[in-house]
């Protein structure tokens, strides 16, 4: 996974310092979880379907032309910004606590944790998402991403099969899983389940890439040894 920069939190809101709150707290209190438009839902699908084609400042944009008070936008925005890079992710994520979204904001806050190699917080906030959303598949394969790079093998294992089993045709879980397995050495496992799964040659090398970069010893783990995690 390419490596993610988050940055210092940013005031969002011009008039936060006066009252007090901190900025997540003043947007927390005027996000809207209410139905979208068709013509708003339509633009978020946009927005989503530019992400997917690599255009994130693009689908910024069209963000930008939505309504700053609904919970979906401010959610599609900081998926953006950290992606981008930019520092602007983190109160948007945390704005988005206690909301109808919180799952969300947990997962995000995490995926920026783990993206600066700071393991416990992305654990914290991980295993949070995962209490408020336990089917969903992407958050439990990212807190088993966390877990191996702590090399809580087990757990990590536990994740990676929750997830696979949620959702059988997504292989970001079964690459992370043959990774874990490589790491153990367990090359027969790891074969069966590139068999099983068709995964690519360049699939079976990355994991072993990944695997060797566990084995290192570090002082600080570098983000570049965090396995596949959702985009």
């Amino acid at each position: 996974m390419k490596a993610m920069i988050a940055g210092t939190c940013l005031l969002l809101l011009g008039g936060c310092a006066n009252t007090g709150q901190t900025p997540w707290a003043a947007l927390s209190s005027n996000a809207s979880c209410g139905q979208l438009s068709s013509e708003q839902q339509l633009s978020l699908n946009l927005a989503d379907d530019m992400v997917k084609d690599g255009k994130l400042h693009a689908s910024l944009a069209n963000l930008q032309s939505l309504p700053d008070n609904l919970a979906d936008v401010r959610l599609r925005k900081a998926r953006v910004y950290r992606l981008l890079g930019r520092s602007e992710a983190e109160p948007l994520y945390r704005g988005l606590l206690g909301s109808c979204l919180a799952a969300e904001a947990e997962h995000g806050l995490g995926q920026l944790a783990a993206a600066k190699a700071d393991y416990g917080q992305a654990q914290a906030h991980l295993q949070r998402a995962a209490r408020l959303a336990p089917t969903d598949e992407k958050i439990r394969n990212d807190l088993g991403v966390v877990y191996l790079n702590q090399l809580r093998i087990e757990d990590a294992r536990f994740e990676f099969l929750t997830a696979m089993e949620l959702k059988q045709s997504d292989q970001l879980a079964a690459l992370n899983l043959v990774t874990l397995l490589l790491y153990q050495d367990d090359w027969n496992r790891a074969g069966e389940l590139v068999s099983r799964l068709g995964l690519s040659p360049e699939q079976f090398s990355e994991a072993q890439r990944r695997a060797e970069q566990l084995k290192v010893p570090a002082k600080v783990p570098a983000p570049a040894a965090v396995t596949a995690m959702l985009k």
